[in-house]
């Protein structure tokens, strides 16, 4: 037993009259570990709700990461603690160079900030599409300081917290996946209106990806310079590929024009010479 007192008693290294011990740095690794296996425990029971479906998925993933920032702020206050050092006495010794690094550092503790403010309002969840600075980009990550994402062409992007909240976006997820989509075409003077819609309208039916079909409509929209100008409207869970889907559409709009024999029209312009 005496060996045993002897050992973690021993002093490892002295810095000015601060001494560590063998059971001081012992007992930081307890506190280091306790954290990962509560963190995991933790994380073991949330994921246990969500595959039960009692929990949403975005739901599981800001409560935990609560959790998880509040967790490390307490164990590695302790550890310091038990090191020596004082939190109370670090933070009012340091307290002028903590307002100088603030200055410096306030663009990143306002993505911080920000970043709390997202786990907690969930304004933007995992999964979320956001429209952003004219970029499509579905949130995959949101992390304390910054968020990631995958633009539609499958580019990693790195958003700070602060854009996304401080700015103006638009996000085709909040409310509902379900959104309405439109395609303009002209067709040449001359056609058949009510031809025209009816294709318009079978063609967005063929699509798989279209929901709530009864919603598709397509309707005469102006008398353009050189064409009626038609739309056609529709519903679509499939916002992040929507490009494709409207593309899919083009084209059977394109081949049920051209069995029908309506025309596309190039732009036309009327010169008028005067004689002198």
């Amino acid at each position: 037993m005496e060996v045993i007192n002897n050992f973690i008693d021993f002093v490892i290294f002295r810095i000015g009259k601060q001494e560590f011990k063998v059971i001081t740095l012992l007992t930081v690794l307890v506190i280091f570990l306790l954290t990962k296996i509560v963190l995991w425990l933790i994380k073991k029971g949330i994921d246990s709700k969500r595959s039960k479906r009692k929990l949403d998925p975005s739901n599981a993933y800001s409560i935990f990461q609560i959790i998880r920032y509040v967790l490390w702020i307490i164990s590695i206050s302790l550890m310091l603690e038990t090191l020596g050092f004082s939190i109370t006495v670090l933070i009012a010794g340091s307290a002028a160079i903590l307002v100088g690094i603030g200055l410096g550092l306030q663009g990143t503790f306002n993505d911080i900030i920000c970043g709390i403010i997202l786990l907690i309002e969930r304004s933007t969840k995992i999964g979320d599409v956001l429209e952003i600075d004219g970029d499509v980009i579905i949130i995959q990550k949101i992390g304390l300081r910054t968020s990631k994402g995958l633009n539609r062409d499958d580019i990693v992007i790195i958003i700070p917290n602060s854009l996304i909240t401080s700015n103006k976006l638009i996000n085709w997820s909040h409310q509902s996946k379900k959104t309405r989509f439109k395609i303009d075409v002209g067709v040449a003077y001359g056609s058949n209106v009510d031809l025209v819609i009816k294709i318009l309208e079978e063609s967005a039916l063929e699509h798989p990806d279209i929901t709530d079909k009864n919603l598709i409509e397509a309707r005469l929209k102006d008398f353009g310079n050189s064409s009626l100008d038609f739309q056609v409207l529709f519903f679509s869970d499939n916002v992040f590929r929507i490009e494709k889907v409207k593309s899919d559409i083009r084209k059977i709009i394109n081949r049920k024009f051209i069995e029908n024999k309506i025309t596309i029209p190039f732009p036309q312009i009327d010169v008028h010479v005067k004689p002198l």
